[in-house]
């Protein structure tokens, strides 16, 4: 069981040593290829401004899920690091539940089933149900890279403040990737 502690720490430095990590949730799942960190000091993140009802998750225990709705349409997943920091799972490479998948998104192109925050939360059935939930437990299994994997950087897609920060992380070469980098 992987320990949570290794959560406990910055977003930036969470995010990259994730990317080739295995996730799944009810059995269905792949490998994490495209990632963005959030820090509690940077004005993109949701807890900017402090707590809320919609972020407490983020201000919990590090290596739990903190789950929200993005446009009023669209689930997305995040792993909690540091009080009030998070790593958002932006693409899997999916390798286990593809059918199950293949289902619940409508769609038979295994790029398309979990190319974006979105599109991975239908695919793995991930809802509001699960925010607070540890990661590191059943219904989730998240288990790292046995090795590092090569990892690229560059900016976070769909926010306006802190444009600059490299802070998008991706499996080297993926073609899962919600977009390219």
């Amino acid at each position: 069981m992987l320990d949570l502690s290794f959560f406990n720490r910055e977003p930036a430095k969470v995010g990259p040593a994730l990317i080739g990590a295995s996730l799944s949730f009810n059995g269905v799942g792949g490998l994490i290829v495209e990632v963005e960190a959030y820090d509690r000091d940077d004005p993109s993140s949701h807890s900017f401004r402090g707590e809320t009802p919609r972020n407490k998750a983020m201000f919990g225990p590090a290596g739990h899920a903190y789950v929200y709705r993005s446009y009023g349409i669209h689930w997305c997943l995040n792993i909690v690091t540091r009080k009030g920091s998070a790593v958002l799972i932006r693409a899997l490479q999916p390798s286990m539940g593809v059918q199950m998948m293949e289902m619940r998104r409508g769609a038979e192109d295994i790029r398309l089933l979990c190319s974006g925050p979105g599109k991975l939360c239908q695919a793995l059935g991930i809802s509001i149900d699960q925010d607070g939930l540890p990661l590191n437990a059943p219904p989730f299994e998240l288990r790292l890279a046995d090795v590092a994997q090569p990892v690229v950087a560059g900016p976070r897609i769909g926010i306006t403040k802190a444009l600059d920060l490299p802070w998008r992380f991706g499996l080297a070469g993926s073609r899962f990737w919600s977009r390219k980098f």
